[in-house]
């Protein structure tokens, strides 16, 4: 295209000579001279106008191609900010991952991350000594930061609040995080005295076994201190990208994330309930953890704030009707919630009967959703449910140490009425032996006696015999006597 525009420039300068060399008898010199000097300042500039339309087409490129990328950079942006809500596999946005770590945040309270295990004494209640993690050592061959000469040093503040009652966590690598994480619960504590470098904490009640193991044979030298303990959610269990449908109303769970965190932990039921989180409920399951997919059928509002305003520290955050007292969670204008036709809506089992029976909605589908757990009661209750378990251990290893020494006595009573459970098997041996003997003489004796009586009776009827004849030999005697006598 270059040739031929050249040549064209050829042709009209040829053309423009031919015409000026025609008009040139006619024409005065100050007529010609112009016109050979226009020609030729225009032949040369036509260098430079090309020269700067060349230029002016590649920026004009290279300003449609910056335009294209802004454009490009600008929806990444949003995307980045906002996140894409037609590509559910994209990911959140900032702004919104950002909210819900500002809301963790806020759930978690404050937290001190990296505390060195100092000292640890169980004398007189108990006292750890947790030392801030080390400062970062200066790059050499860079400048130490100074300060503004304006700004006034201010006094450094201590580690931890004294009086503040916090949790600690031994720490622990974690899958998948490059800083290390809670791994196992140490216990509830109370700041007794601070520095800004060093704390120290002492037990609100007596420590577990395992958990003064750990502490005694340092395997929790890094500490993790919260002044709140962790709520209880179901999304932290949901697989990640995974979003709500017919069959769970929070989304998949993440079956490798529950049993790899809760295997060793829990019993296999509960496991079980935190694995079925959101699935479709099963008829045996506990009307608490029943919850109702329904949907209106006309539209309807529902009074959520109470004409009471309280502050949550006068008697929580709701009324004995449920409705909102705390103006931070309160509606507001008129109180209400507006629903339209056809929205869904997934509520406890009772308060959807409530609305069915109204006529406003209809029966959808029915939920299992896990109880949450508040983990301060939890903990506390599990505390004192060993403490219990640890003085009905006490009362049943003294009730076993007694039965054992009843069970001793009874083995050696045992032992020795079989000793004599011996003798008297051999005394009623010898009893036997002696009895029959005994029945054999007896016998004999009966015998002899029925002989001897038989002797007798016969020897008493001769002696009978033999009376009478005394009597009669004795009267005979007598009457000669008396006769004699007479004849004298």
């Amino acid at each position: 295209m270059q040739y031929v525009l050249l040549l064209v420039l050829i042709v009209v300068v040829i053309a423009q000579a031919i015409l000026v060399w025609k008009a040139a008898p006619h024409w005065r010199w100050y007529q010609i001279t112009p016109v050979v000097i226009t020609t030729i300042l225009a032949v040369i500039f036509v260098f430079p106008v090309a020269g700067a339309l060349k230029s002016r087409s590649e920026w004009h490129k290279v300003k449609e191609e910056l335009e294209s990328r802004l454009a490009s950079v600008e929806a990444e942006q949003l995307e980045l900010r906002y996140g894409n809500p037609n590509d559910p596999l994209s990911g959140e946005g900032v702004l919104p991952m950002a909210q819900k770590l500002a809301k963790l945040g806020t759930e978690a309270g404050r937290r001190w991350r990296g505390l060195r295990l100092t000292n640890a004494d169980f004398n007189n209640g108990g006292q750890i000594v947790l030392s801030s993690p080390q400062q970062e050592v200066p790059v050499d061959g860079l400048p130490a930061e100074e300060a503004d000469e304006g700004e006034v040093e201010l006094a450094p503040l201590p580690l931890i609040p004294d009086g503040l009652v916090v949790y600690g966590f031994a720490e622990g690598p974690q899958p998948n995080l490059n800083v290390p994480g809670p791994i196992f619960y140490l216990g509830e504590y109370r700041v007794t005295a601070t520095s800004p470098t060093q704390v120290t904490l002492q037990p609100t009640a007596p420590l577990l076994p395992q958990q003064r193991q750990a502490i005694e044979s340092r395997q929790a030298v890094s500490w993790s201190v919260y002044e709140l303990l962790p709520l209880d959610g179901h999304e932290p269990f949901v697989a990640e990208g995974s979003v709500e449908d017919d069959n769970n109303v929070f989304g998949r769970i993440d079956d490798e994330l529950v049993n790899r965190l809760l295997s060793n932990q829990i019993s296999a039921q509960s496991r079980a309930e935190y694995l079925r989180d959101g699935t479709r409920s099963l008829p045996d399951d506990e009307p608490l953890s029943k919850w109702v997919k329904i949907e209106f059928t006309k539209n309807h509002e529902i009074v959520v704030d109470s004409p009471d305003q309280r502050g949550a520290l006068d008697g929580g955050f709701f009324d004995g009707s449920g409705r909102a007292v705390d103006s931070r969670l309160q509606q507001g204008d008129s109180g209400k919630v507006k629903f339209s036709k056809d929205d869904l809506l997934v509520v406890k089992e009772e308060a959807a009967d409530a609305l069915i029976d109204e006529g406003v909605a209809r029966l959808i589908d029915t939920y299992y959703v896990r109880p949450l757990n508040d983990y301060r009661f939890v903990l506390r209750r599990i505390r004192l449910r060993l403490a219990e378990l640890s003085t009905r251990t006490q009362e049943l290893t003294y009730e076993n140490e007694v039965l054992q020494r009843a069970i001793d006595a009874t083995k050696n009573m045992t032992t020795a009425a079989q000793a004599e459970k011996l003798k008297l098997e051999q005394d009623f041996e010898q009893t036997e032996v002696e009895r029959i003997s005994l029945e054999t003489y007896n016998e004999k004796l009966a015998t002899q006696l029925k002989e001897t009586h038989q002797r007798l009776v016969k020897l008493y009827r001769s002696n009978q015999q033999l009376e009478k004849e005394l009597q009669m030999f004795h009267e005979s005697i007598v009457s000669s006597g008396e006769s004699l006598t007479s004849a004298r």
